[in-house]
């Protein structure tokens, strides 16, 4: 599909910005004189009002567009990014299976009409690769979108790093939805080695390199698995001599559970277990797209956790990349295990400015914070404040819980320094108390847990559609340019 910005109407139909203020826009009479009071009795008459998601449809006669389309937008505040996405994911909703091959979408005239472009980009998205037997009309049929604008320019200009922003998001999205014989440890990091061809530099090591580098607690993960474990690290150096800031991703390929198996329904779901790393390699695809003006290292633990005669046992006690060791009670709380090594090996090799995790970790997150927020946890108040800022600018939210001494005894065990699971409280709190055992004094770190974003069964915004969000690189790309490029 292609996304233009143009000055003029082209398309077969016109989609006009409504809001519960103006809800019959004078611009129709930019298509026909007089058409804005020509239409108010139907308009009034159907209950229109602007709300958001609202629609009235309208053929006109004669030349010009097929169909035009008022699309209800809501009320527009201060912070309007939002209300403008969602209205350009509407409008693509509401047309991508019509028939019609172009639309147009008139915008307000400002430079934050790129935020339309980018919602219907964002509402394009399907994943349909492996579906055979899709006729004409189960097909999208629209191949060109254009968003109409006074601000051609300013708005082109601020659409690149939001398609960029927009990209990343994509590919996160797809690598969540591939299925699990499909995306292993080993063709995950082929498709991670893709990011070369946009100048990141990507390492891969194999189990005999993490070995010698004795991430014991990440292999002891994979290792009931035919399947050979990897960490896959991705170097994107835009700035000067400055230390990176480091992303970190939980990769679990499959999660069956291991040992602790996972009861049986929805299992399927677990392919889904490595959107944390999705969410990092996304966003090294955006930076390196827009050539962001940072140095950054996003650094993801790809393996499959499967039972297995050689599977790892709960009562196993592995040695750490950092020296501790940790008793497994529970081979399904393995996701700390991975990031534990890959957060000790990024500290000991980068020497990060700061360090942010993101793993689909706890089930314990859904039951505080439902499917709207993803949790947040720091160590540093400032690193905390500038996820919270990025993620209400990009539409990311997280929200930030407690950390603390009074969780961390919940972690003690009889026969190692450490074990891996809490007890039936706080869940999500001691995975990352966990997590912060393995933070070097004076990092600012913050562990995201996106459990409860990541994939859902229904569409949750039109920008937002069902199972994979692709939650994350829109979030750390704000971060980033918000907060550690250089001039």
């Amino acid at each position: 599909m292609k996304f233009e910005i143009k000055d003029s109407y082209v398309g077969d139909v016109y989609i006009l910005f409504a809001t519960e203020d103006e809800y019959i826009p004078s611009d129709l009479n930019t298509i026909e004189d007089g058409l804005a009071a020509s239409l108010t009795p139907m308009i009034e008459a159907s209950r229109f009002r602007g709300k958001a998601g609202q629609t009235f449809e309208y053929t006109p006669s004669g030349e010009g567009p097929k169909k035009v389309i008022l699309l209800g937008a809501g009320k527009l505040s201060d912070d309007n990014a939002q209300t403008l996405e969602n209205y350009g994911g509407f409008a693509v909703k509401s047309t991508l299976m019509s028939g019609y091959k172009s639309i147009a979408i008139k915008g307000t005239g400002a430079e934050e009409d790129a935020r339309i472009l980018a919602g219907a980009r964002l509402a394009s998205y399907r994943f349909d690769k492996y579906m055979t037997k899709l006729t004409d009309d189960q097909k999208p049929s629209v191949e060109t979108v254009t968003l109409v604008t006074s601000a051609v320019e300013a708005a082109t200009k601020a659409y690149g790093p939001l398609e960029a922003a927009v990209q990343g998001t994509e590919l996160a999205r797809d690598l969540v939805h591939e299925p699990p014989n499909v995306l292993y440890p080993a063709s995950y990091a082929d498709r991670i080695r893709e990011l070369e061809a946009l100048g990141v530099k990507v390492t891969v090591l194999g189990e005999k390199e993490m070995t010698e580098l004795g991430m014991h607690s990440l292999l002891g993960v994979g290792q009931g698995s035919v399947r050979e474990s990897h960490m896959a690290i991705m170097e994107w150096n835009g700035g000067g001599d400055e230390a990176p800031v480091a992303f970190v991703g939980k990769g679990v390929c499959f999660d069956t559970g291991g040992i602790s198996l996972k009861p049986g329904p929805n299992m399927q779901d677990m392919k889904g277990d490595m959107g944390g790393s999705a969410a990092v390699v996304g966003a090294m695809k955006s930076l390196a797209l827009r050539k962001a003006k940072a140095n950054v290292v996003g650094l993801v633990g790809l393996v499959e956790n499967m039972p297995d005669g050689n599977a790892s046992r709960p009562g196993d006690i592995v040695y750490t990349m950092s020296g501790q060791t940790v008793e497994n009670q529970n081979t399904d709380a393995e996701g700390r295990l991975v990031l534990c090594d890959v957060l000790w090996y990024a500290q000991e090799t980068y020497k990060p400015s700061a360090i942010i995790d993101l793993a689909t970790l706890t089930g314990a997150i859904i039951v505080s914070l439902g499917h709207d927020n993803a949790g947040l946890f720091s160590n540093d108040d400032t690193l905390s404040g500038q996820l919270t800022a990025a993620g209400l600018a990009e539409n990311e939210p997280v929200w930030r819980l407690p950390m603390g001494s009074s969780y961390d005894k919940l972690l003690k065990s009889q026969f190692a320094d450490m074990k891996n699971i809490g007890g039936p409280a706080a869940g999500s709190i001691t995975a990352a108390q966990f997590l912060k055992r393995f933070i070097k004094e004076g990092t600012p770190w913050a562990h995201i847990d996106i459990a409860g974003v990541a994939w859902k069964s229904v569409d949750k915004a039109p920008t937002d559609p069902a199972w994979a969000s692709g939650f994350g690189p829109r979030l750390l790309d704000r971060l980033i340019k918000d907060n550690y490029e250089s001039a």
